[in-house]
């Protein structure tokens, strides 16, 4: 009797665990399980004395679509399983969804890559963990997804026994394998459809989709609006090009043009690096900054630049300022480690970091990111114009990896590359100083014993964390690295 009280609440076996509510007693039907596995239970029960008594219990435990949330993921079998975005980094929250390599009804291998997605730190390719078929994409891209949430539903194995994944048992519902329409989240239908008939207050359920297994395309949509005096034309798609509008598909003049005939204001969410740019600089901003401003005569180096480029041996490998300017800066970092250090606020304490990780602040299609190239101090210019390429490369890609953007400790903003004088940076924290490099340019000069002759003068200013540095050592620094730069042989004498 105790027994059969406890099987009749959850089944049982000395492996896996699998959990039957108690109204699935009823026999299964066999197109839904298509493994059994029968096997013996010894159940151990205390009896007032203090007595266990052992019962030798057979019975069949037949593997059915009923599982918890926090199993699925570790479970191989037939249906529909979530696939979450999974945490692509430490202290990373939420990600914007790029764009997806696949669509609903693909087939799907395993390790093949889904979507990508990209973090306040970096771009990522998320891979699926099973092999089956797209069953439904829940987002679009520029969707902000959080950690956890599902990107999209796969079946598993072609989709022979339809699954339900529940938080808690109490939430089961009973799916039969003819409405798996219903349990992979209604008609096929892509997720701009699905986000056109949510902006008119459709049920697309009630759609009839016109397309290749009755997909319900975007004409269905504004069809059935139609016919319900939704809208007034169904040939006329602004609202559907207003949709499109966010997944860059129509320009904003056009649309708004076409809408009101005049011009609107158009809201553009900040998405990836963007959005880390207006975090890092807010608390920038209330750092006590100061600037300390130089000019460098660059001639020499342009003639070392010069020679680089003749005698170069390397295939594909151009020869700029920035290596040697990156170079000659971890040389003076040497001398004054107090400029390549971070600042804890919470234990105010200044940590003087062993490597120079030298970040160079680039402009990409996708925002301003500051990728480091690491250990600078043993590195050769030549591969240090290596790495620079490949950094570079990948930042125009939109490939980075979090390793490339993370752990810096200086940044070279070298905005003469685009134009302008010099700038006025800010420092990139936990970093305590940004050094912003403006064009160089042929300026008139006095020399000492007063002719004028023509020099390539850079003007670079320093911006400096105040509560760490003070404008001598920063003075100082300086002076040391514009040493370098006019003296380039130098260079030489002092590198390992």
């Amino acid at each position: 009797m105790i027994g059969r009280r406890l099987l009749q609440k959850r089944v049982w076996n000395s492996g896996r665990r699998w959990l039957f509510p108690s109204s699935l007693l009823s026999p299964v039907p066999a197109e839904y399980c298509k493994r059994h596995f029968s096997t013996h239970v010894l159940a151990a029960f205390s009896s007032p004395g203090d007595n266990p008594v052992n019962l030798k219990i057979p019975y069949t435990e037949n593997k059915c679509k009923f599982f918890s949330s926090i199993a699925v993921a570790h479970l191989s079998t037939n249906g529909i399983v979530d696939v979450p975005l999974a945490q692509t980094g430490e202290g990373i929250a939420e990600c914007e969804l790029l764009k997806w390599f696949v669509h609903e009804g693909d087939e799907i291998d395993e390790f093949q890559p889904l979507c990508e997605v990209q973090s306040d730190k970096a771009t990522i390719e998320i891979t699926s963990r099973y092999k089956g078929r797209v069953a439904q994409v829940l987002h679009v891209p520029g969707s902000i997804v959080k950690v956890g949430e599902t990107l999209l539903k796969m079946a598993v194995e072609e989709n022979r026994i339809p699954l339900v994944v529940l938080g808690n048992l109490e939430n089961e519902k009973h799916c039969d394998t003819k409405l798996n329409k219903d349990c992979t989240g209604g008609v096929l239908s892509t997720p701009a459809v699905r986000n056109l008939a949510k902006e008119h207050g459709i049920n697309i359920d009630e759609v009839q989709g016109s397309g290749k297994d009755s997909r319900v395309l975007k004409e269905d949509v504004l069809k059935y609006a139609a016919q319900k005096s939704i809208i007034e034309d169904p040939s006329f798609t602004a609202t559907a090009d207003l949709g499109e509008l966010f997944h860059g598909e129509t320009s904003s003049s056009q649309v708004s043009a076409e809408v009101s005939g005049h011009y609107e204001d158009t809201i553009v969410p900040l998405r990836g690096f963007q959005r880390t740019m207006v975090k890092t600089m807010s608390m920038a901003a209330k750092v006590p900054h100061f600037h300390y401003v130089e000019e460098i005569d660059c001639d020499a180096l342009a003639e070392l630049k010069a020679s680089f480029q003749t005698n170069n041996s390397e295939p594909g490998i151009k020869f700029t300022f920035l290596p040697i300017l990156i170079k000659s800066l971890s040389l003076a970092l040497s001398k004054y480690p107090v400029v390549n250090s971070c600042f804890n606020e919470e234990s105010v304490e200044v940590i003087l970091r062993g490597s120079h990780n030298i970040g160079i602040a680039m402009a990409t299609p996708c925002g301003l990111v500051v990728p480091n190239i690491k250990n600078v101090q043993s590195l050769s210019i030549l591969e240090i114009t290596k790495e620079l390429s490949r950094l570079q490369q990948l930042a125009l890609d939109n490939k980075l990896s979090p390793d490339d953007i993370s752990g810096g400790t200086i940044t070279l903003s070298n905005i003469g590359a685009i134009g302008g004088k010099f700038g006025a940076p800010i420092v990139n924290l936990p970093e305590v100083a940004i050094i912003a490099m403006g064009r160089i340019q042929k300026l008139p000069r006095v020399a000492d014993d007063g002719d004028i002759y023509s020099a390539s003068i850079m003007t670079v200013n320093i911006g400096a964390d105040h509560r760490v540095l003070d404008g001598a050592t920063v003075a100082r620094f300086c002076n040391e690295w514009k040493r370098f730069i006019e003296k380039p042989e130098l260079l030489m004498l002092h590198m390992k």
